[in-house]
C-alpha cells in the first residue's frame, strides 16, 4: 500500500513538472515573437521569474533590453509597472509615501510604483545611491516599510532592470548588497545579419510588442514557483554548489568571492530549469548551465585581473569546470 501511495504521488509530481514545463514553453515562445534575442537569454529571463528571482538585462542601448522587459510583463497576467530611474529620483517615488488627507484629517499611504508583479526599472544605475537603496527590502523580503510601517507585496513580484555598460557619465555602479539580489544577469547582444534586416523590416510596419497577448496567467506563474520550490535536490547536488563557491572565495584573480546567498540562489534557478525540462529533480548539470549568469555579476576582480582584461564570465566558467562533479 505504501508502495502504491509512493508510485501515486511521483506520478502526481511529474505531472505537474510536464505542464509547468508546458508554461515556461509557452512564455519563452511568447517572448521570441516580439524580441530578436538568443533563445537562451530568453529562458533565462524567464526561469527568473519562476525562481522567484530578479533580473538585471546589461548591453549596450538599443538592442531590445526594455522590450525583454516588457514582452515578460505582458506575456504573464500580472500586474506591472515601470520607473525610468534618473539622478533626481526619490526613495519616495517608489516606495511610496504618507500623504495628509483633509477629507478624514489623517495620514494615507499612497503606494509606489513598487507595488506591483512585475516592476522595471529603466537605467537603474542613473539614479543615486540613496535611491537604489530604496529597492533593497522589496527584492529580498517581499515587503516595503515606510514611516515604521511594513506593507507587504504581493507574489509574484519580480524586478527586472537595465543597465548601459559602456556609458558610466553620470552614473552610480551598483552597490555590492545590491548586484547580490539579482538572480541573473543576461544580455542580448546584436542580433544576425539577417535576423536584424528583418528586425527593422517588422519594426518599421509595426510593433510586434503591441499585439502581445499573455500566455500565462499569475495562479499559472505561482504554480510553477510552487513546483520549482518541490524539485529534488540530493545532498550531493548541495555540496557541489558550496564547492563553486568556495573556489570563487579563494581564487587569487577575484577580491570578493561569491556569497551564500549566491549559493542558494544557484540552486533555486537549477531547480527551475529542471522544472522547465519536465524533471522532478535537479542535476549538477543544472548547476553548470546557469552558474555563469547567476555567479559572474555578483564577483569583484582583483586589480591586476581587472588591469588584464579578464573576463568574469569566463573566470566563473572556467572554475566551475575545474570543480569534480558528484557522482
Amino acid at each position: 500500500m505504501d508502495d502504491l501511495v509512493s508510485d501515486l504521488g511521483q506520478r502526481t509530481r511529474r505531472a505537474g513538472s510536464v505542464a509547468a514545463s508546458a508554461i515556461v514553453g509557452r512564455i519563452v515562445d511568447n517572448l521570441a515573437r516580439a524580441v530578436h534575442a538568443p533563445d537562451q537569454s530568453l529562458r533565462l529571463a524567464t526561469l527568473c521569474l519562476i525562481s522567484e528571482g530578479h533580473l538585471i538585462i546589461e548591453d549596450v542601448p538599443g538592442v531590445g533590453k526594455t522590450t525583454l522587459a516588457k514582452a515578460l510583463a505582458r506575456s504573464v497576467g500580472c500586474s506591472f509597472s515601470r520607473i525610468q530611474f534618473t539622478p533626481d529620483l526619490l526613495p519616495s517615488d517608489i516606495t511610496g509615501v504618507n500623504m495628509f488627507s483633509r477629507q478624514t484629517g489623517q495620514f494615507e499611504f499612497r503606494p509606489g510604483p513598487v507595488f506591483t508583479n512585475l516592476l522595471l526599472i529603466d537605467e537603474i544605475n542613473r539614479a543615486s545611491p540613496k535611491t537604489q537603496a530604496a529597492l533593497l527590502e522589496s527584492m529580498q523580503e517581499l515587503q516595503v516599510t515606510v514611516d515604521g510601517v511594513s506593507y507587504e507585496l504581493a507574489p509574484p513580484f519580480m524586478v527586472m532592470a537595465t543597465q548601459n555598460p559602456i556609458e558610466y557619465e553620470g552614473t552610480y555602479p551598483l552597490p555590492e548588497a545590491e548586484r547580490d539580489r539579482f538572480t541573473l544577469r543576461v544580455s542580448i547582444g546584436y542580433p544576425p545579419l539577417l535576423q536584424e534586416a528583418q528586425l527593422v523590416d517588422t519594426h518599421a510596419q509595426a510593433t510586434p510588442l503591441d499585439d502581445l497577448q499573455p500566455v500565462a496567467s499569475a495562479e499559472d506563474v505561482l504554480s510553477a514557483i510552487a513546483e520549482a520550490r518541490a524539485i529534488y535536490v540530493d545532498r550531493s547536488l548541495a555540496e557541489y554548489v558550496v564547492t563553486i563557491l568556495h573556489r570563487t572565495r579563494s581564487d587569487a584573480r577575484l577580491c570578493l568571492g561569491a556569497s551564500p546567498r549566491a549559493g542558494i540562489t544557484l540552486l533555486k534557478v537549477a531547480k527551475a530549469r529542471a522544472l522547465a525540462d519536465g524533471r522532478s529533480y535537479a542535476t549538477p548539470h543544472d548547476v553548470k548551465a546557469v552558474a555563469v549568469p547567476v555567479l559572474a555579476h555578483r564577483l569583484i576582480l582583483a586589480p591586476e585581473a581587472r588591469a588584464g582584461g579578464l573576463d568574469p564570465d569566463r573566470l566563473v566558467a572556467e572554475l566551475v569546470e575545474q570543480t569534480p562533479v558528484p557522482v
